[in-house]
């Protein structure tokens, strides 16, 4: 069996079980009332259902079933991790922000229902999550809890997710080199992949000094997404992203691809790649569908 076969044999249906566990997990979360509360839930819905690649709900549960976490547990978790990363999609995509109408192949959250709505189911996701995180039924262990909540926490605000959007915010204005463009997407892109891997070893009570290694893996694979983030929109299909590309090159943004050229932006995304992968050798093959999840990030096509 090729390489290509053996990766798609493990992605597939890791992929397949975790996006129908998260689907399944927020329809029990967000049930949706009768009253005038209706149209606010539905477009909760509409942003956390049926969407996404789920990459950090598969990085997190992955990471937690290496040291023998519940599934369910590291599922209420992803959730929460998807809420967050669902919520600042919303707000990326209104007119305020990058202005947006086309989000996972379909209509953004405020073309679909309207930008006030759209900015309280943001709002509201981002609640949402942190009550996911307080539940007994994600851990039953306080400072569990408490460490998954501050995790994060600090991934989303002034020290990571929003950070980065501001970074990125100002970028129209100012002329970033390759250092100011990787710091930028450790935080905007890398924070909440970093704390995807982070939380499924807090479910495992892996103690903050022995997650060295994930969090060198999360930081290569976080870096290379971005990469290939900047190689789609420069080479992507619309029709596979969802989503409108080549908005980088319109705005005269810098990214990777304008300060490394295609070719030199691929051999370094390939590398932190086969970097990332050294970082769980101690798992053996235990950590094989991470090693997998990390190429894909590299080779997808959206």
């Amino acid at each position: 069996m090729s390489a290509e076969a053996v990766s798609n044999a493990l992605l597939a249906p890791a992929f397949a079980q975790v996006q129908e566990e998260v689907d399944s997990a927020f329809d029990a979360f967000l049930t949706v009332p009768t009253d005038s509360r209706k149209r606010l839930i539905d477009a909760m819905r509409y942003a956390v259902i049926g969407g996404g690649k789920r990459v950090r709900p598969l990085l997190l549960v992955s990471v937690a079933k290496l040291h023998g976490v519940d599934r369910s547990a590291a599922i209420n978790a992803a959730c929460a991790v998807e809420a967050i990363h669902a919520y600042s999609l919303i707000h990326d995509d209104l007119p305020c922000m990058d202005d947006d109408e086309l989000r996972h192949g379909k209509p953004t959250v405020h073309k679909a229902f309207d930008e006030a709505t759209a900015v309280l189911a943001g709002d509201s996701l981002h609640a949402l999550a942190f009550d996911i995180l307080s539940r007994s039924a994600t851990s039953p262990d306080p400072f569990v809890r408490s460490e998954l909540i501050s995790t994060l926490a600090k991934a989303s605000g002034h020290e990571g997710m929003a950070a980065g959007q501001v970074m990125d915010m100002a970028a129209d204005d100012e002329h970033y080199d390759l250092h100011a463009v990787t710091r930028l997407q450790q935080l905007k892109t890398g924070a909440l992949l970093a704390a995807s891997v982070e939380m499924g070893a807090i479910l495992g009570k892996v103690p903050p000094e022995g997650r060295a290694h994930l969090r060198a893996y999360a930081r290569d694979i976080g870096l290379a997404f971005q990469i290939a983030d900047d190689l789609l929109d420069v080479e992507g299909d619309e029709a596979k992203a969802g989503k409108a590309l080549r908005k980088d090159e319109e705005q005269g943004k810098a990214t990777f691809v304008t300060l490394m050229g295609v070719d030199k932006a691929r051999a370094q995304a390939r590398m932190l790649v086969e970097q990332a992968a050294g970082h769980l050798a101690s798992y053996g093959k235990d950590a094989q569908l991470l090693n997998e999840l990390a190429r894909f990030i590299v080779e997808r096509d959206r």
